[in-house]
């Protein structure tokens, strides 16, 4: 883990919630850094596994995935039916609750190109958006396949949280044995 290597007090629980302030929503993130010294400042953690400040979380990564469903059919089979995606949660609800917990860095993986063309451009393709907060507010940076000098494993993710993280958009969706 990059935050090992770096020696930074940080770890990731297999099952952690997100309570964004004055807000009903809770959510359970595909990934999130933790900031282990101030759980001691989380009033539900010990009880809840739940965090909603931002000093206890650097990191809160996102994938964008389809839903899927198994519908009766005429013909019997096991097949999945692929029924909606939840692009519209990750790129609008989610942006927005983790912008107002002040989460220092938000990334959102769409392997699939699942996201709105507003979102991820036209024509669409694979893209990691990474969100930073600047001055309480998330600025976005993206990074795709192939950068603009047609370098094929694209350019370098740059993440405020780590720094010298050495990775590209390419190398997350291969991670995570998505196609490229």
């Amino acid at each position: 883990m990059e935050y090992s290597r770096i020696s930074l007090p940080y770890g990731i629980a297999k099952t952690v919630l997100v309570k964004p302030p004055e807000s009903e929503s809770v959510y359970s993130p595909d990934v999130l850094i933790l900031n282990l010294p101030n759980l001691v400042n989380e009033p539900l953690w010990k009880k809840e596994s739940t965090v909603s400040q931002a000093e206890s979380i650097p990191l809160v990564v996102e994938v964008v995935s389809q839903c899927v469903a198994r519908v009766p059919r005429v013909e019997a089979t096991d097949e999945p039916v692929r029924v909606s995606s939840n692009w519209r949660d990750d790129y609008l609800k989610k942006a927005a609750d983790y912008e107002a917990v002040a989460i220092p860095e938000y990334w959102i993986v769409d392997h699939a190109a699942l996201g709105g063309r507003r979102f991820i451009g036209n024509p669409k393709q694979p893209t990691v958006s990474l969100y930073t907060l600047i001055e309480g507010e998330y600025q976005v940076s993206q990074f795709q396949g192939s950068d603009a000098c047609g370098n094929p494993f694209g350019e370098r993710i740059i993440s405020p949280t780590f720094p010298e993280l050495n990775l590209t958009a390419e190398q997350v969706f291969q991670a995570g044995g998505y196609p490229v």
